[in-house]
């Protein structure tokens, strides 16, 4: 049996400047999973700079509201909300609120640096 504990899991500054832990990669653990998965935060009045992936891409958000920005498309976001990303889709997320914005975010196939282009 895995458990991840967040608070385990080495925290970095990814790409695109969100605040990410990998929770669950397949290159990294034995699992036999196809995707990975992560806990992301923006702290609140920033922005994640714009980035596209040429996989799918899904952001469930946990806690803070933000706008999320897909292309030419803008949409409000909170707790419970998902977002689907995509391939190659140009996309950022900003937090507008004033409590961190904290999401999963779940990459399919799994995220690799090869596969992301940041603007």
């Amino acid at each position: 049996m895995l458990i991840q504990k967040l608070l385990d899991c080495p925290e970095f500054v990814a790409g695109d400047g969100t605040q990410l832990r990998e929770l669950l990669h397949p290159d990294k653990q034995a699992v036999a999973i196809g995707y990975s998965l992560a806990h992301a935060i923006v702290p609140p009045g920033q922005t994640s700079l714009p980035h596209a992936l040429t996989t799918t891409e899904v952001y469930y958000i946990l806690s803070g509201v933000g706008e999320m920005h897909i292309g030419e498309e803008v949409q409000l976001i909170e707790p419970g909300d998902a977002v689907y990303i995509p391939p190659n889709a140009k996309q950022f997320v900003r937090n507008h609120g004033s409590e961190p914005l904290i999401f999963i975010c779940m990459v399919d196939p799994a995220w690799r640096k090869e596969d992301e282009v940041i603007y």
